[in-house]
């Protein structure tokens, strides 16, 4: 599987590759990896060792990030090849896009929610404040490099965070894609390679054409935040680390197909149908009321706003996704779990 995409002036290619080909070098090339993932690399070849989880993801390391860079003397000409998770994908490209006005980048993404989403479409960011991706940039890799069987060595709770970007994916456009995690749970969760490797393409495949269409999510990638805004609100509010990413969004998901019931806008057995999938893979999906003001009042910092406007990303049925604002109350409502 290889695949060229036209993000913008951008290309990216996205391949998929054995084991032994995930460091595959360039010349003048700079490595990034956290501390779960310079293993993946020949002893002593990571420029940078990052701190393994969502801590890292901040102005600071950014800083000491780009002053690393500065001091191994790289010219424009170099390669940031990042080997890690969403945290070091997104740390590192916006290093890459930062450094000197941009210098090559190759993303080899580690964990199941990289793959499908964090490594592609050129996204870049650090949190700021308490508050997710607040810094950024988009600026798409030059190439991304997949491989799948470094997922069979990835805590559980990784792995799961990643599925609920794929039931995501799926949700936007690829009905196949929502019957394989209905019908082939066990495979799905026993990480079957030759499934896995079917499923992340087919997600690359989704996100791949929103942002094709749209590089910098004025329109249909926006499509991509579906359960974002109240997944963002909720990592923050209980405290960036908390939640899983992948976590936030199940729930976020869940809310959003309430939000949609609520205002007329879902169909009522697609909720259904969403709620149950999300279920079968354990997903912490209730209300949390003890929480709903706070949520609220952290969705205010939402990138997506628009003024004071906050905007949710909501679905007819599977395929049919629309952005819009929402009255405030029945928002309100849905965090309360009024209608739960």
């Amino acid at each position: 599987m290889d695949k060229t995409f036209s993000f913008g002036p951008y290309a990216c290619r996205v391949r998929v590759v054995a084991r032994d080909a995930i460091a595959e070098s360039t010349e003048n090339a700079f490595t990034i990896a956290d501390t779960n993932t310079a293993r993946f690399l020949p002893s002593g070849s990571a420029s940078v060792v990052l701190p393994s989880g969502e801590s890292a993801k901040s102005w600071e390391r950014l800083h000491a990030t780009l002053g690393a860079m500065l001091d191994a003397d790289l010219t424009r000409d170099a390669t940031v090849i990042a080997v890690g998770g969403g945290v070091v994908c997104d740390l590192a490209a916006c290093a890459a896009s930062l450094y000197m006005r941009g210098c090559g980048l190759v993303l080899v993404p580690s964990t199941l929610l990289a793959m499908v989403d964090a490594a592609l479409g050129g996204k870049t960011g650090v949190n700021l404040g308490g508050y997710k991706n607040m810094v950024g940039t988009f600026y798409p890799a030059r190439e991304v490099r997949i491989c799948t069987p470094l997922l069979a060595g990835l805590p559980d709770r990784e792995y799961t965070s990643g599925l609920a970007e794929v039931i995501k994916s799926g949700l936007l456009g690829d009905e196949p894609l929502v019957q394989m995690l209905e019908e082939h749970r066990d495979l799905v969760v026993g990480r079957d390679d030759a499934l896995l490797t079917e499923i992340v393409w087919r997600c690359i495949e989704v996100k791949g054409a929103l942002v094709e269409a749209d590089l910098t999510e004025q329109n249909v990638r926006a499509h991509l935040n579906l359960g974002h805004t109240f997944a963002h609100a909720l990592e923050s509010v209980a405290g960036l680390g908390e939640w899983s990413h992948g976590e936030a969004v199940a729930w976020g998901i869940a809310r959003a197909m309430e939000l949609g019931r609520a205002v007329g806008l879902t169909d009522a057995a697609y909720a259904a149908r969403v709620v149950a999938l999300l279920r079968s893979y354990g997903y912490r999906i209730d209300p949390l009321p003890e929480l709903a003001r706070r949520i609220a009042d952290a969705m205010r910092k939402d990138k997506k706003r628009r003024g004071a406007s906050v905007r949710f990303v909501l679905q007819r049925s599977l395929g049919q996704t629309i952005v819009t604002e929402v009255d405030g109350r029945a928002v309100d409502s849905v965090l309360a779990g009024a209608g739960a």
